[in-house]
């Protein structure tokens, strides 16, 4: 799942840094209001790359990270169905 997540980020900030260039290098000569979008759309990758990157999966384990409580820890994985029932 992590990897997944972080390749993801990856794409989505490389597309952010490609359109910020590319709008800066080339497309400027030729439309700077069309530039000056790109750069808006640029603006708005980073923080859905952010949410992408530390969204949880249904198998992350985020509520109850353990404890150190191992009553409590060992319910919580009975309850998930990581450790069978005593």
């Amino acid at each position: 799942m992590y990897e997944r997540r972080r390749h993801a980020y990856f794409l989505l900030m490389g597309g952010c840094i490609v359109l910020f260039v590319s709008a800066w290098a080339l497309v400027r000569l030729w439309s700077v209001p069309v530039a000056v979008g790109m750069c808006f759309v640029a603006m708005v990758i980073p923080p859905i790359a952010a949410m992408v990157a530390n969204r949880r999966g249904p198998d992350d384990r985020w509520w109850d990270d353990p404890s150190g409580d191992p009553k409590s820890d060992d319910w919580w994985d009975e309850l998930d169905g990581k450790k069978p029932r005593q």
